[in-house]
């Protein structure tokens, strides 16, 4: 259902829960919004509170969330963090009749993420999952590059998502990386995976899977590939999309060339050139090119879109139920892992 419209003119009040790594770049954004303004800093650690009041003098401080509740100055709430805290404190915002932004995942289950998306349907209220790649300029340019008639048919994408940590304490390295390039090429095909297939394994022997390889299958045989790992030395944030008339690759870490595109592509001719039935390779040989990209940050472009929907009622770009079909491919993913790579239907 519709969520009940903001009132014309007036600025949509936000709450900021966690004030740790993440945090001091929403504030610092939230406080930028030309229609929101950011009234209130929650954290349990008094010390991340004296550090936000230092940075941010006109916004007020609080420990817990019955006294953030109690205030009459919060329309919305942003969530920022640890993944395990999502789901109840998503959970409460809803229920005291707030908008909700939260970090990716919204909730580290399926029936999780289904019952937080009712509860946002029924009370009328915006939540939406933060997936900042897909407000990355990079990206945006790569779903450009990627249009039918100058990319042809699909065939493949793969993701590389690698560094020395950080560490989770409360998921794997799937968990914490893939939903970033899972979003990423969701957004990328515009649909879901049918299935899944992933191993994973945990080289610094701790409970947790720190190196990871997943496959997604998509329809029209288009196959997605993911290698996240909290252990490598070499830090690697790259996606490429392989088409039948060129390739596009996006590489978070090059400013100069975020995206390249490489007019090169194979494709099957009709036409049998031998006894033995060898199709026709029709080969296209052009440019690479680097496409201009506009500079923009992400996470504001993000922000933005999350009060706007607040305010003119329209979808959002990671809405609820984008991200509960993220949230059930990393089901997947699990469940392939323990099963040691059979696939797992999403």
């Amino acid at each position: 259902m519709p969520h009940d419209r903001h009132p014309a003119g007036q600025r949509v009040r936000l709450a900021l829960v966690g004030f740790g790594s993440w945090g001091p770049n929403y504030a610092r954004v939230l406080n930028e919004l030309p229609d929101a303004q950011l009234t209130v800093v929650c954290d349990r650690r008094p010390d991340r509170l004296a550090l936000a009041r230092d940075r941010h003098r006109a916004v007020s401080t609080c420990d817990n969330l019955d006294d953030l509740f109690a205030r009459d100055d919060v329309d919305a709430l942003v969530i920022a963090t640890p993944a395990s805290t999502h789901e109840e404190l998503v959970r409460i915002a809803l229920h005291n009749g707030r908008h909700v932004l939260v970090e990716k995942p919204m909730a580290l289950n399926v029936d999780g993420c289904n019952a937080l998306y009712d509860l946002a349907e029924s009370a009328g209220r915006v939540l939406m999952v933060g997936y900042t790649f897909l407000y990355n300029g990079g990206v945006r340019k790569m779903k450009e590059c990627m249009r039918p008639d100058e990319f042809g048919r699909p065939y493949y994408l793969h993701a590389t998502r690698t560094n020395l940590g950080p560490i989770r304490q409360d998921v794997n390295a799937v968990w914490d990386l893939a939903p970033h390039d899972i979003a990423i090429f969701n957004y990328l095909l515009d649909e879901q995976p049918l299935w899944a297939s992933a191993i994973g394994t945990r080289v610094l022997r701790t409970t947790r899977d720190d190196v990871a390889f997943a496959t997604l299958g998509y329809s029209s045989d288009v196959v997605g590939n993911i290698h996240v790992s909290w252990t490598d030395p070499d830090k690697v944030r790259e996606v490429v999309a392989v088409g039948s008339r060129r390739r596009v690759v996006f590489n978070d870490l090059n400013d100069g060339e975020r995206v390249r595109v490489f007019e090169r592509g194979v494709s099957a001719g009709e036409a049998i050139v031998d006894s033995y039935g060898e199709f026709k390779l029709l080969v296209r040989d052009g440019d690479i090119v680097s496409p201009k990209i506009e500079p923009s940050e992400p996470l504001k472009n993000q922000c933005l879109d999350f009060v706007a929907s607040i305010v003119t009622g329209r979808p959002q770009l990671a809405k609820g139920r984008f991200g509960l079909g993220v949230v059930r491919t990393l089901a997947a993913i699990e469940a392939s892992m323990r099963l040691r790579g059979a696939a797992v239907e999403v």
